[in-house]
């Protein structure tokens, strides 16, 4: 048993290692490697336990495991094949055959440590005071830098990458954390506020098309990527309840109903759907404007389920 046990350590550790290493110097190199990694660990989504062997978007992932391969050449013995064919069956080839730590856990430890994380959730906060509060706490501070790297715009945003860094800033913090970011909120004329509202709320990189699609076509969008629809399917369910029991995804029934007709649950359970929606297509602005009449009920339908504060506030 003993002389087996070193044979499969040390062909794990032959495979796994540089793969390992190279992780390492990447998330203590400061040099921007570790934003991009932590958007590798979310987009291929290996970072979520027990399910970090399989990613679920496999084309959104094979994108930014290119990114990482261009930008970091260091990794290419561990993505990409003797072919050059990059990939996330390449990776997870080398990393899954061992139960390694994983970022997205370490993270959630990290928030423990953070004092924003012991205060309670308050409505009607300012964006510039939660920011503020973020910038001042060392950890929030640290994972906001990393997301911020990811969707600066001082360089070409890349919408992507910009959505996988939102969705791991938020869905890794605590809840009373997350919603006091997402529910923050600025007086009309506050320039500083509506400024730091934008950084929190990735805009305008992970939300701002030009030209912007209707509500229609992101909804449709969304149906076709499994990770967007799953999470449109849980927001559904738990925020709109009336819709799913009487229409489900029929829009001829749809149709029929009238904004003042759909009753948000408003509960936890839907913030928390709702905040999960962040960092995809769900999140991103979107028009009813020169659609044809008939299509105009049904998209003033879903711009009201995906954009209205009347839920939350």
């Amino acid at each position: 048993f003993t002389v087996l046990f070193i044979y499969f350590t040390c062909i794990s550790t032959v495979q796994t290692t540089d793969c390992l290493h190279l992780r390492e110097q990447c998330i203590n190199a400061g040099n921007g490697c570790e934003s991009v990694w932590n958007v590798v660990e979310d987009a291929c989504n290996i970072s979520v336990l027990g399910n970090r062997c399989k990613a679920e978007d496999t084309v959104g992932c094979n994108r930014i495991i290119q990114v990482l391969a261009d930008k970091y050449p260091e990794f290419k013995n561990c993505v990409c094949t003797t072919d050059n064919i990059c990939s996330i069956t390449t990776l997870l080839g080398k990393l899954c055959v061992i139960n390694k730590d994983n970022i997205s856990m370490e993270t959630k430890l990290q928030w423990g440590l953070s004092a924003l994380s012991k205060q309670a959730y308050t409505t009607n906060r300012s964006c510039l005071d939660v920011n503020r509060e973020c910038v001042e706490d060392e950890v929030c501070n640290k994972q906001l830098s990393l997301y911020l790297k990811v969707c600066s715009v001082n360089k070409k945003c890349n919408m992507e990458g910009c959505q996988a860094a939102i969705r791991f800033f938020y869905q890794n913090m605590p809840f009373e954390v997350a919603q006091m970011m997402i529910f923050c909120d600025c007086i009309q004329h506050d320039e500083s506020c509506h400024r730091a509202k934008e950084l929190l709320h990735g805009k305008p990189c992970a939300v701002t098309a030009v030209p912007p699609p209707s509500c229609l076509n992101v909804i449709h969008m969304c149906e076709e990527n499994e990770l967007c629809r799953k999470k449109y399917t849980t927001f559904q369910s738990k925020c709109w309840r009336h819709v799913t029991k009487k229409c489900y995804n029929d829009e001829a029934c749809l149709e029929t109903l009238l904004k003042g007709d759909v009753p948000c649950s408003a509960s936890t359970d839907c913030k928390a759907a709702y905040i999960s929606t962040w960092g995809t297509m769900l999140h991103m602005e979107c028009t009813c404007q020169n659609l044809p009449p008939t299509e105009q009920p049904l998209c003033e339908l879903f711009h009201h389920m995906l954009h209205s504060k009347s839920c939350f506030s």
